[in-house]
């Protein structure tokens, strides 16, 4: 029988644990860990890291922010990964597939569980925020190039984790920085912005959703992360969702509305989140910590968590150096990255 997973993400300072950081990785609420750039050095000093994380606990989901572009925490001695839409103004399906692959396949190999990615929002450099991470300007064409994508991450062996739920394109704020609002009607939000989760969903594509800290004026004056009108209403009720929902970083000021740290993750959880996500802020985690003494994880969220475990399909970074599929799409990267 698994263990149960908590309900809380967590991150490290540097290349290594320190007492502080094992401290931490053994309380029963934390279930998850997201690397930064910050924690990485080299491919092997990552593996290093990874080993005595597992140490502490086998059981901890690893994840990290690795989608190309100007979002890659791994970058000497990976695969320099081109912003989305950048690839998808060069890529057919079956390119796109095998970036979705390869992307998957480096981090299982060093022993990462995941990546935050893809990007589902519809964007052209409109939202702060988004801009080139998106796939494409029109929902319909993100609908479109994600799901081969997505097809590549699991043939690796990698959850998928579409983000912004419901769509984060539409506003020009950055919600690290500020709360972000959208006038549109519900039909409005779900016949464009939405359009890639939705289609995703109904096709058994997404694993694991992220909402936006967005506040939809029309609908909810909670942001959606902490929105159970978002959450169990329309994600789990409407669309079906029956995967893993991940707060957004409980750091970023869009979360603000909701007070305090402890404030904002027990909303979180209350409005249906599986697990919060804390970055960047050891006293904020630990505010969360400290609010959730006695709480009880969820078995159903610990059951669902447990699908984001890394599956690799390639084992290690030598047999990933091998294959044919990685030696080629590395090479036709190469040819549009310059």
């Amino acid at each position: 029988m698994s263990a149960i997973l908590g309900p809380v993400m967590i991150d490290i300072e540097g290349h290594s644990l320190t007492a502080e950081d094992r401290v931490l990785l053994g309380h029963p609420l934390v279930g998850g860990l997201i690397f930064f750039a910050r924690n990485f050095r080299d491919r092997q000093q990552l593996q290093d890291l990874v080993a005595a994380i597992r140490a502490e606990r086998p059981d901890i989901l690893l994840a990290v922010d690795q989608e190309g572009g100007r979002v890659q925490r791994f970058r000497d001695e990976f695969t320099r990964l081109p912003s989305m839409q950048q690839l998808a103004a060069h890529a057919d399906s079956g390119r796109l597939k095998d970036v979705g692959w390869l992307l998957a396949a480096e981090l299982l190999a060093v022993g990462v569980d995941f990546s935050f990615a893809p990007v589902l929002d519809a964007d052209d450099q409109h939202c702060r925020i988004v801009g080139d991470r998106s796939f494409a300007a029109d929902p319909a064409q993100v609908a479109a190039r994600v799901r081969p994508f997505m097809e590549g991450m699991h043939e690796a062996g990698m959850a998928t984790t579409g983000k912004h739920f419901p769509g984060h394109g539409h506003v020009l704020e950055d919600s690290h920085e500020e709360l972000p609002e959208d006038e549109r009607s519900l039909a409005d939000v779900m016949a464009s912005d939405a359009l890639p989760f939705i289609e995703c969903i109904r096709e058994g594509e997404l694993d694991a959703v992220m909402p936006a800290h967005i506040r939809f004026v029309q609908m909810d004056q909670q942001p959606v992360g902490f929105s159970r009108y978002w959450l169990q209403e329309i994600l789990r009720g409407e669309l079906a969702f029956d995967g893993i929902i991940f707060s957004d970083d409980l750091s970023m000021e869009g979360a603000g509305v909701a007070g305090g740290y402890g404030a904002r993750i027990q909303a979180a959880l209350d409005a249906g989140c599986d697990m919060g996500v804390v970055c960047n802020n050891r006293a904020g985690a630990l505010e969360v910590l400290e609010t959730l003494d006695g709480f009880c994880p969820s078995p159903a969220s610990s059951d669902r968590l447990q699908r984001m475990r890394g599956k690799p399909a390639i084992k290690s970074w030598d047999a990933l150096e091998t294959s044919e599929r990685w030696q080629a799409t590395r090479a036709w990267l190469a040819s549009i990255t310059g």
